[in-house]
């Protein structure tokens, strides 16, 4: 529970969307004495949000009575915030705090600080999200143990950086501060690059498929795994891609490089580079799951067999929610190269996961715990 001593009592949003609905969620679950005010330019959205206790004001496009808010939230495109930036100025305190969520910082901070708003301004990034969107898809659980980057400038105070740092944990995600341009050369490597590479390999299926379509039919398991994210919103990548531009063609280019080695082994049938080349990456994506601080890759998950009959998987949800074990996400296995087990089910914490693994254990299921 956020203490009012963290100077947090009047809390704004500018978008309710999947992450800005996300996070007005949490803030109601883990300190539901706040005020939480929102616009969004779907009036509805809003209507929705007061009705569930989501929010308790929203304003027009006026932003009247955001004048109050002690922070506030931009969770729009950066093409967007930067004109709410403006409008903000004129009517916010002294001592209101703004932050955003967007996926590119340099941007959003050098025009905070050309209009003045440099001391005021924390840049955010909550690693986490779906490649659903909208309000309708936020969850009060979507931070829970993911990396929130925070990027305050140099005129930011520190007990500002501190009240923000206290309130991103006090929502369950895991604080790091880094600058913006860090922030910028990190993303382009672990975020912004992987959707490039995700959609390349997608509309490479699309082109090379024959008429029979076999390539989309089977195409399942590691597939749709890697290539999840390109369902994102296009018109959110197209910015980002725009707006981070330099350091997305600089690991572009390496990744390029590095394609072209392994062509070459490949090409030549070099069987040691290709054992060394797949060792190494597998050494290193399995210190992802070791490393206590890579939370950003911890699932805590298992895998079942599962007889293929009417009722299996509500029998086994309802035997978990009667030892009132949480199931953060469930589904089958169509394509089993690569996973065991047809069933997989994902928890929220690894006391949930241990309490699953004794219940079905126990009722004599065969669960695969290593994949």
């Amino acid at each position: 529970m956020m203490s009012q001593d963290q100077g947090f009592r009047n809390i704004g949003f500018i978008g309710l969307g999947l992450i800005g609905g996300s996070i007005a969620r949490t803030l109601r679950r883990t300190s539901p004495d706040l005020h939480l005010i929102a616009y969004n330019r779907s009036r509805s959205v809003t209507d929705t949000a007061i009705a569930e206790g989501v929010i308790d004001e929203a304003v027009d496009a006026s932003l009247a009575g955001m004048e109050t808010c002690d922070l506030i939230f931009l969770c729009v495109p950066v093409v967007t915030a930067l004109p709410f930036m403006d409008r903000l100025k004129e009517i916010i305190g002294p001592d209101t705090l703004l932050t955003d969520v967007g996926s590119v910082k340099n941007e959003i901070h050098d025009y905070a600080e050309r209009i003045g708003l440099g001391g005021a301004f924390i840049g955010g990034h909550p690693m986490a999200g779906s490649e659903k969107t909208g309000y309708m898809s936020s969850t009060d659980h979507l931070l829970d143990n993911a990396w929130y980057i925070l990027t305050p400038g140099s005129e930011v105070s520190v007990d500002r950086i501190s009240a923000m740092h206290a309130l991103v944990a006090s929502m369950g995600a895991l604080p790091l501060i880094m600058t913006s341009d860090e922030h910028d050369q990190v993303t382009a490597a672990i975020s912004h690059l992987p959707h490039v590479i995700s959609a390349s390999l997608v509309n490479l299926v699309h082109d090379l498929d024959g008429p029979e379509k076999y390539m989309r039919t089977v195409a399942a398991g590691g597939f749709r795994d890697i290539t999840r994210i390109s369902s994102s919103s296009p018109q959110m990548w197209q910015e980002i891609c725009m707006s981070n531009s330099r350091n997305i063609c600089r690991v572009l280019d390496a990744y390029m490089s590095r394609l072209i080695d392994y062509r070459l082994a490949i090409r030549s049938e070099d069987a040691d580079e290709l054992l060394r080349i797949f060792t190494a990456c597998k050494d290193y994506r399995d210190s992802f799951n070791a490393d206590i601080g890579s939370s950003l890759f911890r699932e805590y998950r298992l895998y079942m067999d599962l007889v293929d009959e009417a009722g299996s998987i509500a029998t086994i949800a309802t035997q978990l929610a009667v030892n009132n074990i949480s199931i953060k996400n469930i589904g089958i296995v169509h394509n089993r190269e690569y996973e065991q087990g047809v069933l997989r089910i994902v928890f929220y914490d690894q006391s949930s996961l241990d309490a699953a693994v004794r219940v079905l254990t126990a009722r004599n299921y065969h669960l695969y715990l290593n994949s």
